[in-house]
């Protein structure tokens, strides 16, 4: 694990652990993300992170609303993939990113509590899964 990634992943675990984000953590993420944070932080401000959670299993995605005129969404797992051009260009292909804001847009939502909470079956969820 690289250091950046060791950093975030301790922020992350505090604002986990506390459920509020303080001036100091925002300006380490927003120091090691830039603005995939800024962007980030406005998606989760606008409400666009959905958990879709399967039951009875438990096993969940998120589906988080880009900020193009559009508003697609994409689906994601915060510290693995996404499903947007960003990841496989950015982070996957060139490796100049640690992570997209769509992630971190999850991550953040997920740390806060704030993500909308859908629940759908476990069949639902392995459609969904299969399509990406």
């Amino acid at each position: 694990m690289s250091a950046s990634r060791s950093v975030a992943e301790t922020v992350w675990k505090e604002i986990e652990s506390t459920g509020s984000v303080t001036d100091e953590d925002l300006s380490i993420l927003h120091f090691l993300f830039g603005k995939n944070f800024e962007r980030a932080t406005r998606i989760v401000d606008q409400r666009g992170v959905k958990r879709v959670s399967g039951q009875p299993s438990g096993r969940s995605i998120f589906q988080v609303v880009g900020e193009s005129l559009r508003k697609e969404e994409y689906f994601c797992f915060p510290e693995n993939f996404c499903a947007c051009y960003s990841f496989f260009y950015d982070i996957v292909n060139r490796g100049e990113q640690l992570c997209c804001k769509h992630q971190l847009a999850a991550r953040l939502a997920a740390s806060l509590g704030t993500c909308i909470e859908v629940k759908v079956s476990d069949e639902e969820l392995a459609l969904l899964l299969s399509s990406l």
